[in-house]
């Protein structure tokens, strides 16, 4: 089983390694709108779930593999970032399992095509969470929002909103705002790399949940983050890499 990370959005930001393994697979199984990225390949079998169903997706891989084929598990992003390759090692190591290889092939993830697209956002050091609340109660991410803020950490947040969350987004500004000053920028990037891409960039004082989804990911700078604006107009995020002793 090979878990492959399709990047963001489109060809351009798939690694030539992550393509070969797309084409030398038996099998592909993952999310249908993950699937629906990779070209149609009459040779291959394609095994389409709903995303809440990571563990039968795992399980459903290794028995195919098991079988002799050849299975690549796609992944939006980094497989290792929030995504797939967790669900497959869990499954994996289970004593059923161990016999059948796996091997995870890394992906651009969303925080540094958001970032690049900015400017240089995560030039300093910086910490990666999710605000879903699927997997983790809500405590949990407050207080490591909490912490990460109170380290003076760039933040980038995966998962800020959904159809059916909406409130976190406030939530995780107020905690913020326990730490950070109101004029923190933050960058808002969504579809980045698909034909609805936009990035914006607000106040941390004015972050608010309109606009914002899954398809979206939030960058909170630190203390040291800044905003310049370039002699094309253009506005650009960066954080130094100097920080103040």
């Amino acid at each position: 089983v090979t878990i492959v990370g399709l990047g963001p959005a489109g060809r351009e930001w798939l690694t030539p390694q992550a393509q070969d393994a797309l084409a030398a697979a038996d099998d592909l199984v993952g999310y249908a709108p993950y699937l629906a990225r990779v070209p149609a390949n009459p040779r291959q079998a394609r095994h389409a779930s709903d995303n809440r169903v990571e563990s039968e997706r795992a399980e459903f891989a290794l028995a195919l593999a098991e079988r002799g084929r050849r299975v690549a598990v796609v992944s939006s992003g980094d497989p290792g970032v929030f995504a797939m390759a967790a669900a497959v090692l869990e499954v994996a190591a289970e004593d059923r399992w161990k016999h059948i290889p796996v091997r995870v092939l890394p992906g651009l993830t969303a925080a540094n095509a958001v970032a690049s697209r900015a400017g240089a956002p995560l030039g300093h050091d910086y910490c990666v969470l999710s605000l879903s609340d699927r997997l983790k109660p809500w405590e949990v991410i407050a207080s490591r929002l909490a912490a990460a803020a109170a380290a003076d950490l760039v933040i980038a947040i995966y998962n800020p909103a959904s159809r059916t969350r909406t409130e976190q987004v406030a939530r995780a500004r107020d905690v913020l705002l326990e730490h950070r000053s109101p004029d923190t920028p933050v960058v808002i990037g969504r579809d980045v790399g698909g034909p609805e891409e936009s990035v914006r960039v607000v106040r941390l004082a004015d972050l608010s949940a309109d606009g914002v989804d899954m398809r979206c990911l939030l960058l909170v700078g630190s203390s040291e983050t800044r905003v310049a604006e370039r002699g094309d107009g253009r506005t650009t995020v960066f954080t130094p890499r100097r920080y103040p002793s």
